[in-house]
């Protein structure tokens, strides 16, 4: 690939810059013992090694695996043990697969405004809040609210990020769930984790996503007598080798974010009617994001990056209050459910009708950084950057 390919349209996402044959060992353990099944034999799963090394990585002393992240997001909400048609608060910019994993488990989403970084705003919550779901939305952490029992922390986009208070993102709630979709930090394709530091909640998730049983791994599932019924969220051994072999570059291409974060920080557009959104320390730099004074300066600048091959993203689309899913309240379900279950009235908290979040999402755009480049590279795509901008 030239250089000049490689500083434009990005040709693969983050982790899949760092998917080598020669790198892949556990993947061709498992295809070599032909057992894919994570259950399938009594020594320790290539599953197992994942979990294992993730939560030693991440800080998180329970972790496991399931097939993607809304999966995670589902398991997380149903080990609470809610009541069908009981409230979820999630954050009114994320993506729908947030409110779909609600709905999906037999709730009902409310959605909650966000602050100038896009993040929920917990200052919004009522007395009482039970449930929320917090998105750490493009490696940005979010502020977490304070006496809510069940926190869920929505770490799609944001593996490896740090809170201001030194814990992982994913660990300082009641649970957290990471992503390895294609266009994630990581990636296997598809794949998901879900951590918690409460060993009776995981042995709960756990019972759950393999049909409520009591497996002993290379056995026949059992049930206890008091087993509930679950589902089969399983990861394959397949799967689990990808993640693993992409756990091994997590430092360097997060090291690599932060390098060209960094050049691309000291090399901003000289103008006075955008600005880059600020990172803090612990922040996954998956991109830079521009406020632009209007919305007209920002596609403009859209138009320029993407007349040039410079690959960037809009916001816009993840606007939840606009999204069909919320506004018509469609079910598959014959009596409507779960939205038949929901209060009457508007299921959204918002100071001004999301007048204030449209704006900014009009005028915000992200340009991904590219942690694969070399210091030289990432320094030409930064002033190649910078020209272009500043003839907007």
């Amino acid at each position: 690939m030239t250089l000049d390919k490689r500083l434009g349209q990005r040709f693969l996402p983050y982790g899949a810059n760092y998917l080598d044959w020669s790198d892949l060992h556990e993947l061709r353990e498992a295809v070599g013992h032909g057992v894919l099944f994570r259950y399938q034999t009594e020594d320790e799963s290539v599953a197992s090694r994942l979990e294992r090394h993730a939560a030693g990585r991440l800080g998180s002393p329970h972790v496991l695996a399931v097939h993607n992240c809304t999966e995670a997001l589902r398991l997380a909400l149903i080990s609470t043990c809610p009541r069908a048609g009981d409230l979820v608060h999630i954050p009114a910019v994320t993506f729908v697969a947030v409110a779909g994993a609600v709905l999906s488990s037999g709730l009902v989403p409310v959605l909650v405004d966000v602050d100038d970084s896009l993040s929920l705003d917990p200052a919004l919550l009522p007395p009482g809040t039970e449930r929320v779901i917090v998105a750490h939305m493009e490696g940005t952490t979010a502020p977490l609210p304070d006496g809510v029992p069940y926190v869920v922390e929505d770490c799609a986009q944001a593996l490896g990020a740090v809170l201001p208070d030194g814990r992982h993102a994913g660990t300082a709630g009641y649970a957290g769930a990471f992503s390895f979709h294609h266009n994630k930090v990581l990636t296997s394709g598809e794949g998901g984790l879900l951590v918690t530091g409460d060993p009776d909640v995981w042995a709960r998730m756990r019972s759950y996503h393999d049909h409520g049983s009591a497996r002993v791994p290379g056995r026949y599932p059992t049930w206890r007598q008091d087993a509930h019924y679950g589902e089969n969220l399983v990861t394959s051994e397949g799967v689990a080798a990808i993640q693993l072999q992409q756990f091994r570059h997590l430092d360097e291409l997060l090291a690599g974010l932060e390098r060209h974060h960094r050049l691309a920080m000291e090399a901003v557009p000289a103008r006075t009617d955008v600005r880059v959104l600020p990172r803090a320390a612990g922040d996954v730099k998956t991109s830079l994001r521009f406020r632009w004074e209007s919305r007209e300066l920002r596609d403009a600048a859209v138009a320029a990056l993407t007349a040039h091959g410079i690959a960037s993203w809009t916001l816009d689309k993840y606007l939840l209050p606009e999204h069909p899913v919320l506004t018509g309240r469609r079910s598959l379900y014959g009596d409507g459910f779960p939205w038949n279950l929901a209060p009457d009235g508007p299921l959204a908290l918002s100071r001004d009708g999301f007048a204030r979040t449209r704006d900014l999402l009009g005028r915000t755009l992200c340009v991904p950084l590219s942690p694969e480049l070399s210091a030289q590279e990432q320094a030409l795509a930064v002033k190649t950057l910078r020209q272009l901008l500043e003839a907007v």
